[in-house]
C-alpha cells in the first residue's frame, strides 16, 4: 500500500505494514509514536528507524530527524493509528455485521452463544477471552480485545475466510485505550455492572463511563444497543445510546422477556415473550445468569434478521462455552464445576447456584485471588465463601509477585465461620477437594476458567487447566 492511501498529501511510497512496538519494526514499515503509562513512543525513532521504519507518526516535535525518513505530525497519534489500521487493512468491519458485547460479566458467553447459533447460517468469527475462531482457525486468545493493529489483521483475515459476522468481547480496557475506536457495531449488547477493574479505573465513575463508550460513540447510529433492564445502569445507558434500544430481562417487562422458569443442574426452561407471542425455550445453558447471556444473544440474533423460531430451536444444544460453568463428568457421584468467576459478582452468583443444586449436601470451592489487581476484593471473595460454602480451600490464582500466602491471608479475613484451608499449589488444592467430596456435594473451581496458564513472578507459565486437572483427580479416585 502506498503512504499516500492513509495520509493526505503523504509522499507516494510503498509502505509494508504498520507498527507501535519499536522492537518489532520492520523494513519499509510505518512507525507511530503511542504515548503509554511506562513508556512514550517517542523515545524509541531511532530504534524503529535502526529497524527499517521509512515513516514516523509522531505528535511531539522532535529535535533531530533523517533525511531519509519521512515524519508526519499529527494531534493525535492513537486516532491516526486507529484510522490507518482501518484503511490498511481493507475496512473489514464494513464487510461484516459487527456484534460488541460488553458489561461486568457474560461477555464470553454472550458472545460465543452468538457464534454457535448464527454459524452455520451466516460464517461468524469470535476475538475474546476464550480464544479467536473462525473458519478453521482457532488461535490463543491475546487480550480480551486486542491491540489495534493485531485486531484489524484478524478481522481482514476473517474477511478473506468468508465470515460475514463477527462476535467480539469489548472490555472497559480496550474501551479506555481506543483499541476498537475504528469500529462501528451494528449491535451493542450490555450485560451488567458491577465490581471489577478498579485497580485500572480508579473509580466505579471512571470504569462506567469507559464502559458506555461502546453506546456513545462505536454503535452505529442505525444499528441496536441491546441493554439489560433488570440492571441499574439500564436508564444510563438508554439515554445515552446513539443507536436505538432494546431490552431483554426477567424481573422487569422487556422486549425479550423471560417468564416461567424451571431451573435444573443440567438444562433451564422458560417461556419467552416477545412482541405478545410466547414461545416456549429449552437450553442445555443452566443458572439464572445464563438465562440473561442467552436473553441478550436471542435479542441480537433476532434483531439483526434472524427468526425467532430458527434461534429457539437451537438453544438446547449449544456448545460447552470453554471454562464456563463447565461441568465435570466422569461418571463419579459429586458435581465438579469449572467457572471463570473472577469478581465478587461472578463468585457469588456461582456460590449461589452451586448452594443451590447442592441442597442438603456439602459445597466446596477452590479460588484464589490475582496477584497485583484490585486487593479491596479478596475480602469479599471471602465473605461470599463464607455465606455459600462449607468447605474453602484457597490457592494460587495468577498471584505474579505477590505472595499468595498473603493473598490467601486477606481471603481469610471475610471468612468468620467456615472450614477453610490454604494449599499453595492449585493442583493439589483441586486433589484435596476431589478426595474430600461425598455423594451429592458440589465442588467449585473458580477464577481460571478454561485458561492454560498461571502468572508467577517472572511471567507466564504452563497450567494444566482446572477442566483437566479436575478429571485427572477424578479418574485418580475412582481407581
Amino acid at each position: 500500500m502506498r503512504l499516500s492511501k492513509l495520509f493526505k498529501n503523504a509522499p507516494t511510497v510503498n509502505i509494508t505494514g504498520l507498527c507501535f512496538d519499536s522492537r518489532k519494526v520492520k523494513k519499509g514499515n510505518v512507525y507511530f509514536c503511542l504515548p503509554g503509562l511506562t513508556f512514550d513512543g517517542h523515545d524509541f525513532i531511532d530504534q524503529a528507524i535502526d529497524k527499517g521504519a521509512i515513516c514516523i507518526v509522531h505528535s511531539k516535535i522532535l529535535e533531530n530527524t533523517d533525511a531519509n525518513v519521512i515524519y508526519i505530525q499529527v494531534e493525535n497519534v492513537v486516532e491516526a493509528l486507529n484510522v490507518c489500521a482501518r484503511i490498511f487493512y481493507g475496512r473489514p468491519t464494513d464487510k461484516m455485521v459487527m456484534y460488541g458485547v460488553t458489561g461486568t460479566n457474560g461477555k464470553s458467553t454472550i458472545t460465543n452463544i452468538i457464534q454457535a447459533i448464527l454459524n452455520p447460517v451466516r460464517p461468524c468469527g469470535y476475538i475474546g477471552t476464550i480464544a479467536i475462531r473462525y473458519g478453521n482457525v482457532n488461535l490463543a486468545p491475546d487480550l480480551t480485545t486486542p491491540d489495534v493493529l493485531f485486531l484489524h489483521s484478524k478481522l481482514a483475515d476473517m474477511v478473506r475466510c468468508g465470515m460475514k459476522a463477527c462476535a467480539l468481547e469489548v472490555s472497559s480496557h480496550g474501551l479506555a485505550q481506543h483499541r476498537v475506536d475504528a469500529i462501528s457495531f451494528d449491535v451493542a449488547i450490555f450485560t451488567n455492572f458491577t465490581y471489577d477493574h478498579l485497580d485500572f479505573h480508579g473509580t466505579f465513575e471512571n470504569y462506567f463511563e469507559a464502559k458506555s463508550l461502546l453506546f456513545k460513540e462505536r454503535v452505529k447510529e442505525d444499528g441496536v444497543s441491546i441493554l439489560n433492564i433488570d440492571d441499574e445502569k439500564y436508564e444510563d445507558l438508554k439515554s445515552v445510546s446513539k443507536a436505538r434500544t432494546v431490552s431483554y430481562g426477567i424481573k422487569n417487562k422487556a422486549d425479550y422477556f423471560a417468564k416461567d422458569l424451571k431451573l435444573t443442574s443440567h438444562e433451564s426452561r422458560f417461556t419467552l415473550v416477545y412482541n405478545q407471542n410466547e414461545y416456549k425455550v429449552v437450553t442445555n445453558l443452566v443458572a439464572l445468569y445464563n438465562v440473561y447471556n442467552l436473553l441478550a444473544a436471542i435479542a441480537a440474533l433476532h434483531e439483526t434478521g434472524m427468526p425467532l423460531d430458527q434461534i429457539i430451536a437451537a438453544c438446547d444444544s449449544i456448545p460447552q462455552i470453554e471454562g464456563r460453568m463447565e461441568q465435570i463428568d466422569c461418571g463419579q457421584d459429586f458435581h465438579v464445576i469449572v467457572d471463570f468467576a473472577h469478581t465478587p459478582d461472578g463468585m457469588e452468583k456461582m456460590m449461589k447456584f452451586g448452594r443451590d443444586i447442592a441442597k442438603e449436601n456439602n459445597l466446596i470451592s477452590v479460588f484464589g485471588s490475582a496477584g497485583k489487581r484490585d486487593v479491596a476484593k479478596r475480602k469479599v471473595f471471602g465473605e461470599i465463601a463464607e455465606k455459600y460454602c462449607d468447605y474453602i480451600i484457597l490457592t494460587e490464582d495468577d498471584p505474579r509477585d505477590e505472595s499468595s500466602e498473603d493473598i490467601a491471608r486477606q481471603i481469610k479475613e471475610g471468612i468468620q465461620t467456615k472450614t477453610n484451608i490454604f494449599i499453595p499449589d492449585r493442583y493439589e488444592a483441586i486433589r484435596q477437594a476431589v478426595q474430600y467430596a461425598k455423594s451429592g456435594d458440589v465442588i467449585l473451581l473458580l477464577g481460571k476458567g478454561d485458561e492454560v496458564f498461571m502468572y508467577h513472578e517472572n511471567g507466564r507459565v504452563p497450567w494444566i487447566g482446572d477442566n483437566k486437572a479436575a478429571k485427572e483427580c477424578i479418574e485418580e479416585r475412582m481407581l
